[in-house]
Order: structure tokens, then C-alpha cells, then sequence
């Protein structure tokens, strides 16, 4: 029992921060969970080590569930949420994390670990390089409903696929059709809300046969790291949003970006 109440002392302390990281960047906080969720998940031998990783990842998309859904009411309510277009990038990213959800637990986990480093060391450099870049760069027309629903479709897919709420793919792909930074950390909240409820469908689904509910798993749902990350990150999830406005959008791009590639150097370590 300690070394049950030591775990979920531990994911509460990951909560707080990923739940204000959540708030300020829109990334669900996926990106940071997933490691290190993984990391604490070893030393406590409560599953096997080969399917560490896709547990990190089911129970962090749960995990998003809560804290997206805190951080979108936060943005909504100061205005950062572009109801226009969220919709229309909501079932894209719906029919995507739906559809990885169920295709993840059949790859093997060199294979899911080798996507989710590639995927942040490339959007990490591309914040980088746009964070550099004076605000008078061309600006870009939103594609159409429909063809912005396909770019979303897989944005959800490929986030639902390596276990984060969809703000490191979605606010970099708003941002290059300028989209304002602030409205697309506000949109990317609103819809982590919709990639973290189908995505762990799909592994609540695809895992039930892997783990049983007495053990505390929901398919690959861990429930006492789930419990841990989330009675913290609700509430300073609204505390990130809060800090969007008292920070230049260069400085928010450059957090992003660094904070990404720690993230991919950490998984390709561990």
C-alpha cells in the first residue's frame, strides 16, 4: 500500500507541472507525461516492462481528458478559442485518435517510441525557426473546412499515437496558416478535450483483454497514476492559461520548442 501511495504522490507532483504547462502551451501535457510516467512506472514492477510505454501513453491521453478539458475553459472564457473553426478540427482529430487508439497496441513499442521522438524533434526545430522570425513573414490563408479537417484527421491520429493531446502538432499547423498564437493554444486545448476522449477509448478497448480492472487498469489505463496526475492538473492548468497573456508569443514558441526536445532526448535515453 506505501508503495502504492508513493506512486500516485509522485504523479501528482508530474500533474502539477504538466497541468501548467497544459494551460500555457495547449499540449495537453502528453508530451512530458509520457516519459516520465514511464520512468516512474518501471521501479514499481506493477506490469511488464515491454508495454510500459503504451500504458504511459493510454493513461496520459485519460489524463488530457481532465486537464484539456480545465485548460479550454480557462482560454474560452478570456476569448483564445476560435469556435469558428474548432468543430471542423474537432472531427478531424476525432476520426484520427479514434483510429490510432486501436491501431497502437498492434505496433510494436520500439516502433511507437522511434514516432514520438521523430514527431517532437521535428516540431520542436520548427517552433524554433518561426520563433526567429520577424512577425512580418507571409501570412497564409486557413484552407478550406474540408481540407483542414483531413490535415486534423491526422494530426489526431498521429497525437493519439504517441500519447499527447494534439497541441504540439495542431498549434505549430494553425500557427502556418496564422492563426493567432494565443487562439491556437486555445483552440489546441478545446480539441485535446476530443483526441484524449477517443484516443482512450481505442485503448481502454484494445487493452481490456492485456489488463484487468482489479489490478487498476481500464484496458491500458493505469487508474492510480491517472488518480495522481489529475487531482493536480486541474487545477493548475487554468494558472498556465492565465500566463499566455503576460508572455510575448516569441518567448511561448521558444518554452515550446525546448521543452520538446528534452522531451525526445529523455525517451530516446530511456
Amino acid at each position: 500500500m506505501s508503495e502504492l501511495v508513493l506512486l500516485i504522490i509522485l504523479c501528482a507532483l508530474l500533474g502539477s507541472g504538466v497541468g501548467f504547462l497544459a494551460g500555457l502551451l495547449g499540449i495537453g501535457g502528453g508530451l512530458i507525461i509520457v516519459p516520465v510516467l514511464s520512468s516512474i512506472l518501471l521501479p514499481f514492477d506493477v506490469l511488464p516492462p515491454e508495454q510500459v510505454v503504451i500504458v504511459a501513453i493510454a493513461t496520459s491521453l485519460a489524463s488530457i481528458l481532465f486537464t484539456s478539458t480545465s485548460s479550454a475553459i480557462a482560454h474560452h472564457k478570456k476569448g483564445n478559442v476560435p469556435w469558428d473553426l474548432a468543430p471542423w478540427i474537432m472531427m478531424g482529430v476525432a476520426l484520427g485518435a479514434l483510429i490510432s487508439g486501436f491501431m497502437a497496441a498492434l505496433l510494436p513499442e520500439k516502433v511507437v517510441r522511434i514516432v514520438f521522438v521523430v514527431s517532437v524533434v521535428l516540431i520542436a526545430f520548427k517552433m524554433l525557426y518561426s520563433s526567429t522570425k520577424s512577425d512580418a513573414s507571409a501570412v497564409r490563408q486557413m484552407p478550406n473546412k474540408g481540407l483542414l479537417t483531413i490535415f486534423t484527421t491526422i494530426t489526431g491520429g498521429l497525437s493519439a499515437m504517441i500519447g499527447i493531446g494534439g497541441g504540439a502538432l495542431l498549434v505549430p499547423l494553425l500557427t502556418f496558416f496564422s492563426l493567432d498564437m494565443k487562439k491556437a493554444i486555445g483552440c489546441a486545448s478545446a480539441c485535446g478535450i476530443v483526441i484524449a476522449l477517443f484516443g482512450s477509448i481505442g485503448y481502454i478497448s484494445s487493452g481490456s483483454t492485456h489488463f484487468a480492472l482489479q489490478d487498476g487498469f481500464a484496458g491500458f489505463v493505469y487508474l492510480p497514476a491517472l488518480f495522481g496526475i489529475v487531482c493536480t492538473s486541474w487545477f493548475t492548468a487554468p494558472l498556465g492559461a492565465k500566463s499566455t497573456h503576460y508572455l510575448p508569443v516569441s518567448v511561448i514558441k521558444k518554452i515550446f520548442a525546448v521543452l520538446l526536445l528534452i522531451m525526445a532526448v529523455n525517451m530516446m535515453i530511456n
